[in-house]
């Protein structure tokens, strides 16, 4: 198991674990503070920390030092982790309370307001620090109807993750690509890792590949080779997050995700 699991995780998945959703967690350390406040200054923190991310990078030296003190905060405060179909669906099944909101990362990338984002957790609508503008429009939803939406997504090629507000409390579930904000600073820019692969890995049965491609155009981390002798797909383990958003356009069934600890050395 990943890190979070065995930091937070009682045993098991760590995002599978009811306390790390309840309400008696949130109302510690300050969380809905914390949450308000990163809400309502989400683009000016982003911006700044790009800029000084970026500014450091021709020091070596200080680049990995600010970045490893960086990465350090995030883990404490702030992070994704990719979390495949199935275990969104068993994620959805221990809320009572699902909400869903406009992408702040969409609207800072595109100009657009994008509704991909989720808010879960300990229902805190109309309490003195509520981080949620109810004048934004945002729509409360049955556990149905966010497994619909989110399947989806998964048809479209978005990435599942769940976000933490000061960790382990886990307060969202997002629908990724590459107008995200998390995509750009850490898979496309390697600025930052925020968003931490899965607990899982994908693989391909040659047997069943039929070579079709729609997988490689489907991956949104460029996991997935193509061999013209073979005529098969293969996927990159070391570059692979475990999203499984490819198995959703795989019409053969020749896609899976094995558990990333079965497989040593590869990167979390």
């Amino acid at each position: 198991m990943c890190e979070f699991c065995t930091q937070h995780g009682e045993g098991k998945k760590w995002y599978l674990t009811m306390r790390n959703y309840s309400r008696e967690l949130l109302a510690q350390e300050g969380r809905m503070q914390y949450m308000q406040e990163f809400l309502n200054n989400f683009g000016e923190r982003t911006v700044k920390g790009i800029k000084q991310l970026d500014a450091a990078k021709n020091n070596r030296v200080v680049y990995g030092f600010i970045r490893r003190m960086a990465i350090r905060k995030q883990k404490a405060e702030h992070w994704g982790q990719v979390v495949p179909m199935e275990d969104v669906e068993q994620i959805i099944d221990l809320q009572d309370w699902i909400v869903r909101i406009p992408c702040i990362c969409r609207s800072m990338t595109t100009g657009r307001e994008a509704r991909y984002c989720f808010g879960v957790g300990a229902d805190f609508r109309g309490g003195r620090d509520d981080p949620l503008d109810s004048s934004q429009g945002f729509e409360v939803l049955t556990r149905d109807e966010t497994k619909t939406l989110i399947r989806s997504f998964d048809a479209q090629g978005l990435v599942h993750s769940i976000w933490t507000f000061k960790t382990p409390y886990i307060g969202g579930i997002c629908n990724c690509d590459q107008d995200c904000m998390a995509y750009r600073m850490d898979v496309k820019a390697n600025l930052l890792q925020v968003m931490f692969r899965a607990e899982y890995v994908g693989i391909v049965d040659w047997e069943l590949c039929n070579g079709c491609k729609k997988c490689a155009q489907q991956c949104q981390f460029g996991a997935i080779r193509y061999s013209n002798t073979m005529k098969k797909s293969t996927i990159e383990m070391r570059q692979c997050y475990g999203c499984g958003v490819c198995r959703a356009v795989c019409q053969q069934g020749a896609i899976t995700l094995k558990s990333r600890a079965n497989f040593a050395g590869l990167p979390w």
